[in-house]
């Protein structure tokens, strides 16, 4: 790769270094991985036990928010996992996994892209929380219950756009739905496929089944184990 000076001459440019990304079993790094994946972008991987904020404490000098995922391009740093795929679909594109504004399906795509974190994933942060994490005399089945309804709720729209073209915007796999299927397989972990219908069920083994979310899956020795078994 070469760059011009003002002066007119040309110079070589310093290679861009592999982007790095900050990852946890299970978490919410495991969207950016699969999109990495998918893409077949080079990068490093830094392994960060659970949860960061307390095992690795010196994880909190680059990022004091202590969440994974953490990525690391250049100068660029992100901890959102939705925000940085749809970065990298572009920074990295074009890309079929990316929906242009000119396609019909573009506001379906950026609805579906929120959708699965914001709206599918709250919910089962509730019941994590509420059936694990906290001390036995905080834990809340009510809360537990509520949340399970309305994550049955907010499956609807998936089911709907999924049940006729296979995936949830522009007739392909896209950013959209490695959003929505991080949110399926934590309801997996959880225990919670009962609020799967049979649509969401085919749709969700669609998605686990390709190769580059099994590569991802490959080494988390929790795979395929539900938050709460005995391993």
């Amino acid at each position: 790769m070469l760059e011009t000076c003002d002066h007119g001459q040309s110079i070589r440019a310093a290679p861009r270094p592999e982007p790095q990304l900050f990852h946890g079993h299970g978490t919410r790094s495991v969207r950016v991985a699969w999109l990495l994946a998918e893409m077949g972008l080079p990068y490093r991987t830094t392994l960060v036990p659970f949860p960061p904020r307390l095992k690795q404490a010196e994880f909190l000098a680059i990022n004091p928010a202590g969440s994974l995922p953490f990525f690391i391009d250049g100068p660029t740093r992100m901890t959102e996992s939705v925000a940085i795929c749809l970065y990298l679909v572009e920074v990295y594109g074009p890309t079929p996994l990316a929906v242009s504004p000119a396609e019909a399906s573009f506001a379906d795509y950026l609805q579906f892209c929120l959708y699965g974190e914001a709206t599918l994933t709250q919910p089962l942060g509730s019941i994590l929380r509420y059936r694990h994490l906290e001390p036995p005399e905080r834990r809340n089945r009510q809360i537990v219950d509520d949340a399970r309804a309305l994550f049955q709720r907010r499956l609807k729209p998936v089911e709907a756009a999924v049940a006729s073209t296979r995936y949830a915007a522009a007739g392909r796999f896209t950013v959209a739905d490695i959003s929505i299927g991080y949110a399926l397989a934590f309801a997996a972990r959880l225990g919670e496929t009962s609020s799967f219908t049979p649509a969401i069920q085919a749709y969700a083994d669609r998605l686990q089944d390709r190769p580059a979310y099994r590569a991802v899956l490959s080494s988390d020795p929790n795979r395929g184990r539900v938050i709460g078994e005995e391993a």
